[in-house]
């Protein structure tokens, strides 16, 4: 019945009137009491919720066992007046119907969760309190530099973005040098290979050097020295969480890791109901999940296509451990199997996620993938030159996914297969020095952007403390946020994707270069503020600490940053690109009439809110029925609620209308007499 957040925190001009202006001297903006109330869109709802609680004795909590979950509850139960009444709480992580029955069977004490609740109120506030001011704080600034554009600031959308322009500058830096590898073509009885001495060189004549010494010639005979021959074996896959899909999706097919969601989100809705609950961390099931796979593999391996002898049927650690599912197990398929002909009415993107998810559950049944690596030594002269070769054994688990997804792109670092070769072997060579140049590193992909953030501790190296810290919390973002922050990056136009490639803009520049050496940069930061989040959670920490530590990291922010800014170099052409056409485009054209927090903004194809990243959905379009809406339309619809009469709309026959807002929707209203007189 939540659906979804009910309740949010006020905007600053429900604070204080003078905080609806934006200016430095209204800063830093924090309340001595942060206040909530009911959201815009949904507050027909959240009537109907509190009717509910208000009748009820007792209230059952059953939102996801996490602190968001709580906090929906809660904050909807303490809005409506309920929170005086009884709790109990259902804290399952299968939505199975026997563990469903047991769950209510075995509700829990509500008021245990309550910690959950005050780690949940922490950060809402704190990320209220750092995007308000720091977004205000670091336009204004830069405004008065001369860069005529909006900077939104978050906790974990600024070091995201710092990231990517870390690699960004990485590349734009780099400046490629030359090398020299001493490589041998050998032609042996059985067939003909490649090898390579194993020093590289960075000048020709040290590999001539090397050549000499040895006084090898471009026609000279060798010797196969070694052959190792050893058995590999790759197990199956771990079953997809969020991001592992979104990670897949994007190198198979290059669908965005939004997109990804999106379409794992229609496949789990009503009435599909064919995937389980898609925003999940975990790559583990329960038994109980485990019992229906097994019992329904057959129909999934014919759904699949992927007919096979299962290696094994037994709930192996690897794939089904309870003690590592949280909230939710990894996503796999319902019992709820497809016909062909139900298959074929979803759409292709919705097959190729839905295959996915079938192929990665039954490959946890399948034999290892084997191949033999084959390491082979050639001795030209005492010279050793080294090849690597692979062959292919048992297909094992590889056999269930699509031929097609996995050669879409050949690997250019995979083994060659070696001819048939014996120690002692005689061999023919053509030795030859090879230049070669230093690659930069490559820039990410829209999918490697969600391992980035997962995965971003590994890359500190100076501070210990940190990098535990950013492993322990997995990073930057959750499962459920990763790819609304990199929509929220590309919809700031701080990054634009082409082509499946990341590339930063100027405007994501600027910001990079304005919060460098500052704790928004990093993603330390965000860490070590989830692990205090968490000892709230766990009860060893006051929400009221948190709240005070963020309160002081905001007016230091606002103390500091001017001077650090207004020591940015700032070019002529960076404030040419904020001016006319552009400067439309980024300028606040009013306060949005639905968050009240954010400002709607003149996007490239429609109107939107820069609160977008906090849950705010409010847009208004560009162009309706051939007539093009105005920034100041759109200003007088959310001031006022209706625009001035707007002539020139082409239905079937051309009419004049105003616009009106009713419930964040824009409806026509079309002119009296009076009106047209």
């Amino acid at each position: 019945m939540g659906v979804g957040h009910l309740v949010e925190l006020k905007s600053p001009a429900e604070y204080e009137q003078a905080w609806k202006r934006w200016s430095l001297v209204q800063l830093p903006m924090i309340p001595e009491r942060f206040e909530w109330k009911t959201a815009a869109k949904t507050r027909k709802q959240f009537h109907i919720v509190r009717k509910f609680l208000q009748a009820a004795d007792e209230i059952i909590i059953a939102t996801d066992c996490d602190r968001e979950g709580e906090n929906i509850a809660r904050s909807i139960i303490e809005k409506a007046g309920a929170s005086h009444k009884p709790s109990k709480r259902l804290w399952i992580n299968s939505l199975e119907k026997n563990e469903v029955i047991k769950g209510f069977q075995q509700l829990r004490a509500g008021d245990a969760y309550m910690a959950l609740y005050q780690e949940a109120q922490a950060r809402q506030v704190s990320d209220w309190m750092v995007g308000m001011n720091a977004s205000r704080l670091y336009t204004l600034l830069l405004q008065r530099k001369g860069i005529k554009s909006v900077f939104s600031v978050g906790r974990v959308q600024t070091p995201t973005l710092k990231l990517i322009y870390d690699r960004h500058m990485e590349i734009k830096r780099f400046k490629p040098e030359p090398y020299f590898d001493v490589e041998g073509t050998f032609k042996a009885p059985t067939g003909t290979y490649k090898g390579k001495a194993k020093i590289r060189h960075k000048k020709a004549a040290d590999a001539e050097e090397l050549l000499k010494k040895h006084d090898i010639g471009k026609k000279e005979t060798g010797e196969v020295s070694e052959v190792k021959v050893s058995r590999k074996k790759i197990k199956p896959p771990l079953l997809h969480s969020l991001s592992s899909l979104q990670t897949t999706m994007n190198k198979k097919y290059k669908l965005s890791p939004s997109r990804t969601l999106e379409i794992a989100q229609s496949l789990y809705d009503q009435p599909l109901k064919l995937i389980s609950y898609p925003r999940t961390d975990s790559h583990h099931i329960t038994n109980n999940e485990f019992a229906y796979i097994k019992s329904n593999l057959t129909k999934y391996q014919e759904t699949a296509g992927k007919v096979f002898e299962p290696a094994t049927d037994y709930p192996g650690r690897r794939f089904v451990d309870g003690s590592k599912v949280k909230e939710h197990y990894a996503i796999i398929p319902t019992k709820k199997i497809p016909t062909e002909a139900a298959l074929q009415k979803l759409t292709a993107d919705q097959r190729k996620v839905y295959m996915e998810i079938i192929q990665s559950t039954i490959a946890m049944f399948h034999h290892d993938y084997e191949y033999d690596e084959t390491t082979v030594t050639t001795n030209v002269k005492d010279l050793l030159f080294f090849s690597k070769g692979k062959v292919e054994r048992v297909k094992g688990w590889k056999e269930c996914f699509s031929a097609k997804a996995a050669s879409a792109k050949k690997d250019p670092n995979a083994s060659p297969v070696l001819p048939p070769l014996e120690k002692g072997m005689g061999v023919d060579a053509a030795v030859s020095i090879e230049e070669g140049t230093t690659k930069p590193p490559s820039p990410y992909t829209e999918g490697q952007l969600i391992n980035m953030m997962k995965t971003c501790g590994k890359w500190i190296e100076e501070d210990e403390e940190a990098k535990t810290a950013l492993q322990e919390v997995e990073g930057l973002g959750t499962e459920a946020t990763r790819s609304g922050i990199i929509k929220t990056l590309i919809r700031q136009e701080y990054i634009s994707v082409q082509k499946n490639i990341v590339h930063v803009t100027r405007k994501g520049e600027l910001l990079c270069e304005a919060v460098e050496g500052t704790l928004l940069s990093k993603p330390e930061m965000t860490a070590k503020w989830e692990l205090f989040l968490k000892k709230i959670g766990e009860g060893d920490a006051q929400k009221e600490a948190f709240i005070e530590q963020t309160s002081a990291f905001t007016r230091d922010l606002v103390e500091k940053v001017p001077q650090a800014v207004d020591a940015l170099t700032v070019s002529e052409a960076d404030k040419e690109e904020g001016k006319g056409k552009k400067a439309a485009k980024s300028e606040p054209i009013v306060l949005c009439p639905a968050c009240k927090e954010g400002y709607i903004m003149n996007r490239r194809n429609f109107y939107g809110c820069t609160n977008y990243s906090n849950g705010c959905k409010q847009t208004f379009p560009k162009t309706l029925l051939r007539k093009t809406i105005s920034p100041a339309q759109i200003k007088k619809l959310c001031q006022s609620g209706e625009t001035n009469l707007i002539k020139g709309f082409k239905g079937k026959t051309p009419f004049d209308a105003k616009l009106k807002l009713n419930e964040g929707k824009v409806e026509f209203v079309f002119p009296s007499k009076a009106d047209k007189s």
